[in-house]
């Protein structure tokens, strides 16, 4: 039953106050329009997509040269549309025109390091090693590969590659080697810029062991640059081709970057997918699709401004990296964090946002869960009055998750659920400045993107739960698979369940606010008697009882039918009795349905996940099953899975 009050409203001057609402009244002032609601703009944006893109390009002062004012060739082809044809662009050029003496990026890596570098800094940082990678024969198109924590370094690395119109692709140092060769092993880097090691959880790792053998099997490598971080002078004996990044950038001085001016459409960014059914697709993202897209995101539906302080907790193996990345092209500061997100203690993202005056501060929907479990309640313990708005994805976050944040971290705080992926470098739905936080609802829509639910015929549902799909084109479409020549591979990833349609592989339902629902994955969809069941349904129910830490529910072929399974991971000192389980069954049977009630129960010591922190549910399903996971690499903790094999309770 839907909440009778929205969590959270803007107020008039917020509202007044908004980028969105300034680039409302330029697009009625440009096209004539009565646009007086978001609703409306968000319907005018898809029906009229070429007018949507170009009034955005305008708002947000996109840096180009532009041989045409045309906006798209074949929009209504899906794949096959093309955005800005005659335009040509450098994405680093747009990210760095703020070169005064503000901060640009704050980090800390857990309690061992903290480090300050204005926007002058980065600029000149970024034009150094800009002409290291050329005079290290780095040409457009060429691929400069990382394997870093999330440092200043990594982003100074990224947009240095751009300048020169090279593709960049990131690894995180929680990669062991194998995972790293599935990864650059497919796009053959010329450059690998790695860091020595990092910290977590208050260790030191060191990974140069690992970085000798990723480069000694890279044979496409012309340089390894390492960038000292957990030691001063790390040895680079056993790395060919190894250099101080120090050392590497020592011949030149900082001057005016010459950026390589480019097609709309060429390659930025190779983003990987799980790889958890076999070895990762690499999907390669454009320049000019990714930065309309994330200035989209970020100025409207964000409202991140100059002055702003934006905050991701994620890695650089996880798209909000590169989301993060591109907040500097909206003058905001970006505030990194690497490590443990509790170490030393679990407020230490809260003392970060106190001390740093953090505006927006993004984390996990398990990471709410996670501090709410531990009861942490920063609204007493912290001073948050900058904080205006809490972003979350990653998986669905569930209504208690919004009760929580609004009871114990802060009142008066606009929460935006977001959700898209690494398909599309961005979301499909997201936040919205300008409209009520309704409990347990994403809030709207993005702008330019056709959303809508499908049912298995294809037809679209104005209420109930289908399929996500988004029947337009929109320009951060990937512009390829790599290794994919005649794009089968990119087709039968998005297209082959509704041709001309992206399928997004996400279970959901529209609301009557005009926001969403997503239960997950729809390819992990229980089907027990033929009635389809989102596994988050499950989980929000089961997460609640005290004695359970998380969850991960399967289907089991059982008798000609599907049974569901349900796992769970229990706090120190609790154990599944009958009681427990029977209080779990309860809980479901109560605010579900009798459908969602599992067969069996199992308490396990782990649940496995991938480096990014989803639960991975399909994984599970193949070692119950019997069948082999195709690249457990993708895993961060794969030992988890032998927790699932052959277990005596699943035979009966």
């Amino acid at each position: 039953m839907a909440a009778a009050q929205p969590l959270w409203q803007p107020s008039r001057e917020a509202v007044q106050g908004a980028s969105l609402t300034a680039f409302m009244r330029m697009v009625n002032e440009r096209h004539g329009l009565d646009v007086r609601d978001y609703e409306q703009l968000w319907r005018w944006s898809v029906d009229r997509r070429e007018a949507f893109w170009q009034s955005l390009w305008a708002f947000a002062g996109i840096i180009a040269a532009r041989e045409s004012e045309r906006i798209a060739l074949h929009a209504d082809r899906m794949p096959g549309a093309r955005w800005f044809p005659e335009a040509r662009l450098n994405f680093a050029e747009n990210l760095l025109r703020r070169q005064d003496d503000a901060v640009a990026l704050v980090f800390r890596g857990e309690d061992k390091v903290e480090s300050r570098v204005s926007f002058a800094e980065l600029y000149a940082e970024v034009s150094r090693l800009a002409q290291a990678l050329e005079s290290a024969g780095v040409r457009p198109g060429d691929r400069v590969a990382a394997y870093m924590p999330n440092i200043p370094g990594t982003i100074i690395a990224m947009l240095a590659a751009a300048s020169r119109g090279a593709v960049f692709s990131s690894c995180s140092p929680d990669f062991g080697v194998q995972g790293v060769l599935d990864r650059f092993g497919q796009i053959e880097p010329k450059i690998l810029i790695a860091a020595d090691g990092c910290f977590y959880g208050g260790n030191t790792i060191d990974v140069m062991p690992r970085i000798a053998q990723i480069a000694a099997r890279l044979p496409t490598l012309t340089r390894v640059v390492i960038v000292p971080y957990t030691c001063e002078r790390p040895d680079l004996s056993a790395v060919p081709h190894a250099l101080d990044v120090h050392e590497f950038m020592a011949p030149f001085e900082a001057r005016t970057i010459e950026f390589a001016q480019l097609p709309f459409d060429h390659p930025l960014y190779v983003l990987y997918s799980s790889g958890t059914t076999g070895v990762p697709k690499c999907i390669v993202h454009g320049a000019g699709g990714t930065l309309l897209q994330h200035m989209k995101e970020h100025m409207l539906h964000v409202d991140l401004k100059p002055g702003d302080r934006l905050f991701y907790y994620t890695t650089c193996g996880w798209m909000m990296w590169n989301w993060l990345a591109s907040g500097l092209a909206s003058g905001a500061t970006l505030l990194l964090y690497d490590g443990s997100p509790f170490h030393p203690g679990p407020q230490v993202l809260f003392d970060y946002a106190e001390d740093e005056a953090m505006t927006v501060m993004g984390v996990s929907a398990k990471y709410l869960d996670a501090v709410a479990k531990q009861g942490l309640a920063p609204r007493r313990t912290h001073r948050l009055a900058a904080l205006e708005t809490i972003l979350s994805t990653g998986s669905p976050l569930v209504p208690e998750s919004f009760d929580y944040v609004y009871r114990e971290v802060k009142r008066d705080v606009r929460l935006c659920s977001m959700s898209g992926g690494t398909d599309l470098i961005s979301c499909f739905v997201l936040g919205n400045p300008l409209l009520p936080v309704w409990r347990g609802e994403i809030q709207c829509r993005g702008l330019g993107m056709a959303v809508a639910v499908y049912d298995e015929q294809g037809k679209a549902l104005p209420g109930g739960k289908g399929e996500l799909v988004c029947t337009r084109a929109f320009p951060s479409m990937p512009i390829g698979f790599w290794n994919d020549p005649d794009g089968s591979k990119y087709r039968g990833a998005y297209f082959d369940k509704y041709p001309g349609v992206w399928c997004h592989g996400d279970w959901c339902e529209l609301t009557e606010h005009g926001g969403m629902v997503i239960y997950g994955r729809s390819d992990a969809v229980l089907n027990p008697g033929g009635v389809r069941i989102g596994t988050a349904e499950i989980y929000r129910q089961v997460e609640l009882l005290d004695e359970v830490v998380e969850s991960l529910a399967i289907g089991q072929q059982w008798d000609n039918d599907v049974r569901v399974l349900l796992f769970v991971r229990l706090r120190p000192g609790a154990s599944l009795d009958e009681a427990l389980a029977n209080k779990i069954r309860q809980q479901i049977r109560r605010n579900t349905s009798p459908r969602h009630v599992p067969a069996r129960i199992v308490a396990v010591a782990d649940i496995p996940r991938t480096k990014s922190g989803k639960i991975v549910e399909l994984a599970v399903r193949d070692v119950v099953h019997g069948r082999p996971v195709k690249n457990i690499e993708a895993l961060a903790n794969p030992e988890a899975l032998d927790l699932y094999r052959d277990l005596a309770d699943l035979r009966r």
